[in-house]
C-alpha cells in the first residue's frame, strides 16, 4: 500500500476537536508538515494551549482514525505545539514588579477595601507606578470605587501569550474577578474554581512594569491568602482594623498569619481606621465611638509601625460609592490623611527591604 498526504487529511477529517465542534482539518489544527516515509506517519496538531482538556483524547483519536481510514499497520507519530506560550513558573510571575502589598484584615467591615483603593491611587499621585488586584473572589468592590463597573478587560498578545489588559484609571491598573460576573448574581463557585480564577488575574495579565502592586485581599484567612502566599513573594502586610476590641483580636490573627514560621511576610504596619468622628459643625471635637487607640495599642505590642489613624468621615463612603474615591478631592483632611499613609507605606517598604531579604513564596509541598 502507498501513503500519500490526502489519505491521512481525509483520516483527520473524521475526528472531531470537542474544543470546537468541528473536525481537525475545520479547526486548523494540522500543522503543514505531514511526512510520510513508507508506511511511518508524522505530523503535528496544534492546539489552543498547553493545558487543553482534551489533548489526550484528541491524540488518541486521530490514531485511531488514521488506523480505521488508512491501515492498522501505520506507524503513527504525532507531535504538539501551542498557540499560546505556557505561563511562566510561579517563581517567574510578575519580573517586573518591584513591591507587593498585601491589605489585609481579620475582619470584615473595617474598610480595608476602602483604604486599599486609596492607598494605590495616593502612590499614583505621588509619582509610582502602581497595580491594584481585587482579590475578593466573592465580594469585589473595586470597580464600583473606581466607578469602572461597565469596564470589560481584552486580551492583548504578548510574546506568544493571550493576556489581559487591566483597566487602568486614576493612573492605577486594576484587575477585579467583578469585570468577569454578573454584579447582580452571587458567585457560587468552589475554592478551586475561585482560587484558578485568581491566578488567571495574577499569571495571565499584563501587569507590566510596577512600583507597587497593591493587593486588596478579603477578610480572614481563608483559601484565597494561601493561594496569594503560594503564587507571589509577598514584600509585606498592612493590617487594617477600627479600634473596636473584637476588630483587633481579628487582626491580630492576621498578624499571625504572615508572621507565621512557614509563611514569613513582614508586616509593614497597621492602619486604625474608624478611629474618631468629628461633626462638620464641631470641628475642634473628637468622639470615639468603637474606643480610642486599640489599634495604636495594638501595634506598640506587636512591634509594628502605625502608619495612620483615619477618622469617620461621610464624605469617605459617598465618594467611594460614586466611584471618585477620597484621596481625589486634595483639599480635604481625608485626601492629606490618605497621601501621609503613602508616604509612610513607601518609607517602612524601603527600610524593610534594606534590612531584610526578599519574601519566599511559601512552599505547597507536604510535610
Amino acid at each position: 500500500m502507498t501513503l500519500y498526504p490526502k489519505l491521512i487529511t481525509d483520516a483527520l477529517a473524521t475526528v472531531t476537536y470537542a474544543g470546537t465542534k468541528k473536525n481537525l482539518i475545520e479547526s486548523e489544527m494540522l500543522a503543514d508538515d505531514v511526512r510520510i516515509d513508507g508506511m511511518k506517519v508524522s505530523f503535528t496538531l496544534v492546539f489552543p494551549r498547553e493545558t487543553d482538556p482534551f489533548l489526550k483524547s484528541t491524540l488518541k483519536a486521530a490514531e485511531a482514525a488514521i488506523h480505521y481510514h488508512v491501515s492498522k499497520d501505520v506507524e503513527v507519530e504525532i507531535h504538539t505545539e501551542f498557540r499560546s506560550a505556557p505561563r511562566p513558573a510561579v517563581e517567574k510571575l510578575l519580573p517586573q514588579v518591584k513591591n507587593i502589598i498585601a491589605v489585609s484584615s481579620g475582619k470584615g467591615g473595617v474598610g480595608k477595601s476602602t483604604v486599599s483603593a486609596n492607598l494605590a491611587i495616593a502612590l499614583a499621585m505621588l509619582g509610582y507606578k502602581v497595580g491594584l488586584l481585587d482579590t475578593d473572589i466573592f465580594g469585589p468592590s473595586m470597580p464600583k470605587m473606581f466607578g469602572v463597573e461597565d469596564a470589560r478587560p481584552y486580551a492583548v498578545e504578548k510574546d506568544g501569550r493571550q493576556l489581559i489588559e487591566p483597566v487602568e484609571k486614576y493612573g492605577v491598573k486594576l484587575l477585579s474577578i467583578g469585570f468577569f460576573v454578573n454584579p447582580d448574581t452571587a458567585t457560587l463557585w468552589r475554592g478551586g474554581m475561585a482560587t484558578s480564577a485568581l491566578k488567571q488575574l495574577i499569571a495571565d495579565a499584563d501587569w507590566g512594569e510596577l512600583d507597587y502592586f497593591i493587593l486588596d485581599t478579603p477578610p480572614g484567612t481563608s483559601d484565597i491568602h494561601l493561594t496569594l502566599l503560594q503564587t507571589l513573594g509577598i514584600t509585606g502586610a498592612v493590617i487594617v482594623s477600627t479600634p473596636q476590641k473584637v476588630a483587633l483580636a481579628d487582626a491580630r490573627k492576621g498578624i499571625d498569619m504572615y508572621r507565621n514560621d512557614k509563611v514569613n511576610v513582614p508586616i509593614l504596619g497597621l492602619v486604625e481606621n474608624m478611629a474618631w468622628f468629628t461633626p462638620a459643625e464641631l470641628p475642634e471635637n473628637r468622639y470615639y465611638l468603637f474606643g480610642k487607640d486599640g489599634c495604636k495599642q495594638l501595634a506598640e505590642e506587636m512591634g509594628c509601625p502605625l502608619l495612620a489613624q483615619l477618622p469617620i468621615v461621610q464624605s469617605v463612603c459617598e465618594s467611594g460609592d460614586a466611584g471618585t474615591p477620597a484621596v481625589l478631592h486634595t483639599d480635604t483632611v481625608m485626601a492629606q490623611s490618605f497621601l501621609t499613609l503613602a508616604q509612610a507605606v513607601v518609607t517602612v517598604t524601603n527600610r524593610r527591604n534594606k534590612e531584610l531579604p526578599k519574601t519566599r513564596i511559601v512552599s505547597t509541598s507536604k510535610g
